[in-house]
């Protein structure tokens, strides 16, 4: 039943919120790319390179100076720090974790150093690089990525300078004319791409810093070695390289106390690199505007990071949820079916659950088939119907509801026995069903959708568990008859692997969601103690079976009750379908949301179950697949790649389970992969859609599904998916 007038006065649908939702990506994309750019080239720092044989003006030169450079244009000079006076430099920080335990074992030792910070680092962590400038510690800068400014482009080169700088201006109020480049060391390990860069740097105002003695502490060759390698000899005064960040610094910390304690023993000062070198101070104050840019430079490296982190967590926590829910239902699935093979073993005559009562005598059943511009595929409804095996009393009463075509004149015209046709005004499909269930004669009531048809054996299926008198209502198997197209393809998979195999869990775990329209059956007691089929919500079957399991009424899942229905042939139509569906179960699950707050269990167990995995997740899921895009561009794809796939197994051998219960043809897995970039994306957008509709207060119209009238000409579908699926 597809077409319904909007509700007067209440506003359509919400236009404004793509506009959020693409802004929305904007940002998520923006700050990934910034995060992305502060971390893509930050780590372990690598030994430099070995001098390649190379040679410039003033390449000798610089190999032969002291470790503080100056090589502007037309100047190339250096100086060494003053006998007895040594500087310990620290790079690649700072690191949260290791950067202050350093500071700790300086400030016991009362002695000075200067960091060479890494800006996105220093970003990151403004308290600390404030902390070092209270301490009177000097700054220097070393890149904002730890990019090679050797290969660097210009632009590259002063955005990494200027990026730093803002990020000091922002945390500590300052600017720096030191810096040390990256993979730099000792000036006879000068390269003549370090000398070019140097001069670069030395026209931007910088003083560049090397290196006396490296110690190498990011290899981590033990304390003894790290110590060994920073102690001076001679009396001689040193600039030391050692490295606060970039991995475990375990033993740089250690290293650094017994240095220390080793140096002061000899009556070294330790200073900061200008005091060692008798240059003023590296330090300049920032101005009220820099600050400002460097405190939202600050803010939005802090945000991109803990955006990047959070859906780095979420990637994980969806990647288990999904895979504990796959296993927890194939399981609770099996148990099902597992339990339903005994209940026919034991009881053959019988139609349910072991020693479950059965009707002494088939009951009379009234099909009740509400249709709002069915013309297409109504003949083919009705007779399926009639050419039931059902040996019990059988009446069907359509319910034509203002129907604007000859959807009515054609049932009528099929002069069949024992079917009614009721013309009543355009009132929606609720007021259609309470219209059916009001005239039907009997006690149990099926309920189909005006594009589906049954099979012969689908009736006494269908009503057998309605033997127990604690049964109020029964799902059939729903199974998508035009399959033929991708789409179709597509959807087949969703209703056996989506929606049936989640109906058997459903069962066992006493917490069915849904009946679904196209088909149900329904002991009249069970509607008449929820006051009939309600109009509050767009998904009025969910809304009817959440009433009618709160009243106590069991609700169970028939699979052997099969019904062929006309699935959408377009994505457009599709989009119309589900975005009713998702949104009418919004509204039934916020009507129904008192159940959780009374501590029914159902409540419990059905809604959180829906507002987890079909609200929450498909909400996150998009930016779940960014992160797995941006992880794959980024570092190295093949883990992702991997995951993915895993993933993909586990859905395909789950699917495998589902067809091969609902015997299926397994073939049709074929298509599972290509659900992953286009049908998949397609549900979460209707889910966003829907979301955002709820919050804005808008109220959604019933969209109109134009029908192809599948079963017109052909009752029986395809007859090899018909044979297939014939469950025994």
């Amino acid at each position: 039943m597809n077409g319904r007038r909007r509700i007067s006065g209440q506003p359509g649908d919400p236009r404004a919120h793509w506009l959020l939702v693409i802004s929305a990506i904007v940002l998520m994309a923006g700050a990934l790319i910034l995060n992305g750019y502060a971390h893509n080239a930050v780590g372990e720092t690598h030994p430099p390179a070995a001098p390649d044989g190379a040679t410039a003006p003033g390449l000798d030169r610089v190999r032969r100076g002291g470790p503080v450079v100056n090589a502007a244009e037309g100047t190339l000079r250096s100086v060494r720090p003053r006998p007895g006076a040594i500087a310990l430099t620290f790079d690649d920080g700072p690191d949260p974790r290791w950067t202050p335990q350093i500071l700790d074992v300086l400030a016991r030792h009362h002695a000075k150093a200067t960091f060479f910070v890494i800006g996105a680092r220093a970003a990151e962590n403004p308290a600390i690089i404030r902390r070092m400038v209270a301490e009177g510690h000097e700054l220097g800068d070393h890149t904002y990525t730890h990019a090679d400014i050797t290969s660097t482009a210009a632009w590259r080169t002063r955005t990494e300078m200027s990026l730093t700088q803002r990020a000091l201006a922002g945390a500590a109020g300052i600017h720096t004319r030191l810096i040390r480049m990256p993979y730099s060391s000792t000036p006879g390990a000068v390269t003549v791409g370090q000398l070019n860069a140097m001069r670069t740097l030395s026209a931007e105002g910088y003083l560049t810093v090397l290196t006396d003695l490296d110690t190498k502490d990011w290899s981590r060759p033990g304390v003894a070695a790290i110590t060994r390698a920073g102690t001076p000899y001679g009396g001689r005064g040193a600039i030391v390289m050692f490295h606060d960040g970039g991995g475990d610094r375990a033993q740089t910390v250690a290293a650094v106390d017994g240095l220390l304690t080793e140096l002061e023993s000899r009556g070294y000062r330790a200073e900061t690199v200008t005091a060692a070198v008798g240059l003023p101070t590296a330090h300049a104050s920032a101005d009220s505007a820099e600050r400002f840019t460097g405190t939202v430079l600050g803010l939005a490296q802090r945000g991109s990071n803990g955006f990047a982190l959070t859906l780095t967590c979420l990637l994980a926590l969806a990647g288990a949820l999904t895979l504990v829910r796959v296993l927890l239902f194939v399981g609770l699935a099996w148990a099902h079916a597992r339990r339903a093979r005994r209940a026919r073993r034991e009881s053959p005559g019988g139609h349910r659950r072991g020693r479950a009562p059965v009707w002494p005598a088939p009951p009379p059943v009234s099909v009740i088939v509400p249709a709002y511009n069915e013309a297409a595929g109504i003949a083919a409804t009705v007779r399926s119907l009639v050419a039931t095996d059902y040996s019990g009393t059988l009446e069907v009463v359509v319910v034509d509801d203002g129907s604007g075509d000859d959807t009515a004149r054609i049932a009528a015209g099929l002069g069949l026995r024992d079917v009614r046709v009721i013309r009543q005004p355009n009132g929606g499909k609720p007021v259609a069903l309470n219209t059916g269930i009001a005239e039907a004669r009997h006690d149990i009531l099926i309920m189909v959708d005006g594009d589906t048809v049954f099979e012969p054996a689908t009736i006494g299926n269908l009503v057998g568990p309605l033997a127990d008198e604690r049964v109020g209502a029964v799902s059939g198997n729903t199974k998508v008859g035009n399959r033929r197209g991708l789409l179709g393809r597509w959807q087949h998979i969703e209703y056996v692997f989506g929606f049936n195999l989640d109906r058997r869990a459903f069962e066992v775990l006493g917490c069915m969601a849904t009946v679904p329209g196209a088909i149900g059956a329904f002991r009249r007691a069970a509607l008449a103690s929820v006051g009939g089929v309600s109009r509050d919500t767009l998904a009025e079957d969910t809304d009817l079976t959440m009433a009618i399991r709160r009243r106590g009424w069991r609700v169970v899942y028939e699979e052997r009750a099969l019904a062929w229905t006309e699935a959408p042939a377009t994505l457009g139509q599709l989009w119309r379908q589900r975005y009713r569906w998702c949104y009418g179960t919004l509204q039934a699950m916020w009507k129904h949301r008192g159940s959780i707050l009374a501590r029914d269990p159902y409540g419990r167990r059905c809604i959180g179950y829906l507002a987890l995995f079909q609200v929450l997740l498909p909400l996150i899921a998009p930016a779940v697949d960014v992160m797995a895009v941006y992880n794959a561009a980024i570092g190295d794809p093949l883990p992702v790649v991997a995951v993915w796939a895993g993933f993909v197994v586990v859905q395909a051998l789950t699917g495998w389970y589902a067809l091969r219960l609902d015997r299926e043809k397994v073939s049709a897995l074929w298509v599972l992969p290509l659900q992953q970039f286009v049908y998949r994306q397609l549900m979460y957008l209707v889910v966003i859609q829907s979301v955002a509709t709820a919050v804005l207060g808008a109220r959604l119209r019933w969209h109109t599904i134009r029908r192809e009238g599948t079963f017109e000409h052909d009752l029986g579908i395809d007859a090899e998916a018909v044979a297939a699926a014939d469950i025994r």
